[in-house]
């Protein structure tokens, strides 16, 4: 796996390190069109993917980034060819197996959002080993989400929400956000203040639907294989020009960082 960079590497990128987001979001997309524009096999641009989830967790760690997620596979991605998905899930093994013993030399916990239950067993035996064995870690948070969709967690949250109100141990009063979002696979997380989308694509694909109604949206025609730490120091670069208001009126000045917490 490719080295990565120490940030010194970038003095032109000036970043505030007071006024950094809590939680930045990524959704990494572009590795079958870098692989094609390469004239590579898919699986080939996925490889070179997870070079760039090493650059970036590791630039992330260096900065002092408390929480980082990265959207590794979606409830959708199930629908991919079955050669790609099998492809997809030896990879994250893999990935899980060699870099267990980095991420517990560098203080990082894991945590994983989605649906364990569909994935294959031996990832999930991995995932289960490495989120236990980095639990203590406080130095930041890495979320992986997998198998996750936006729209299904809310759906099993609502549900367990029902249940609970037609067993007579809750009353509808009583359900407001803070219980909702207690219930969700994020719990525990707070909401992301930016959400990174690469490709160039513009949308957020079923991402944290729920946790992302006041986040900042960054969206780069770099392909993920292709972000490394200097694309990501200009999306938090980007963020700190923004102000954000939480529906109160702006003073005009960038405050990014600054929400409530």
């Amino acid at each position: 796996m490719a080295s990565t960079l120490p940030l010194s590497e970038f003095p032109e990128l000036s970043v505030d390190p007071a006024r950094l987001p809590r939680h930045v979001a990524i959704i990494m997309d572009g590795n079958g069109r870098w692989a094609q524009r390469h004239g590579l096999a898919r699986r080939e641009g996925h490889r070179r993917g997870k070079d760039s989830v090493r650059a970036v967790i590791d630039a992330a760690r260096e900065i002092g980034l408390p929480v980082l997620s990265l959207f590794a596979f979606s409830a959708e991605n199930w629908n991919r060819p079955p050669e790609e998905v099998n492809w997809l899930m030896e990879l994250f093994h893999r990935y899980l197996m060699t870099e267990s013993r980095r991420l517990m030399k560098r203080g990082i916990r894991i945590v994983v959002v989605g649906d364990k239950a569909r994935l294959p067993g031996r990832v999930c035996r991995v995932l289960d080993e490495v989120v236990a064995a980095t639990a203590g870690n406080r130095a930041m948070t890495v979320a992986l989400a997998l198998s996750y969709g936006g729209r299904q967690d809310l759906v099993r949250a609502v549900r367990r929400i029902a249940e609970e109100v037609a067993a007579g141990r809750l009353s509808a009063e009583q359900v407001d956000e803070p219980m909702l979002a207690s219930l969700l696979a994020t719990s525990g997380l707070p909401d992301p203040d930016l959400l990174i989308r690469t490709s160039g694509e513009q949308r957020i694909s079923n991402f944290f639907l729920y946790e992302a109604a006041y986040t900042e949206l960054y969206f780069t025609e770099t392909l993920w294989p292709d972000f490394r730490e200097r694309e990501f120091l200009q999306a938090l670069a980007a963020y700190q020009n923004r102000e954000r208001r939480f529906g109160a009126i702006g003073n005009g000045v960038g405050r990014g960082g600054d929400g409530p917490r």
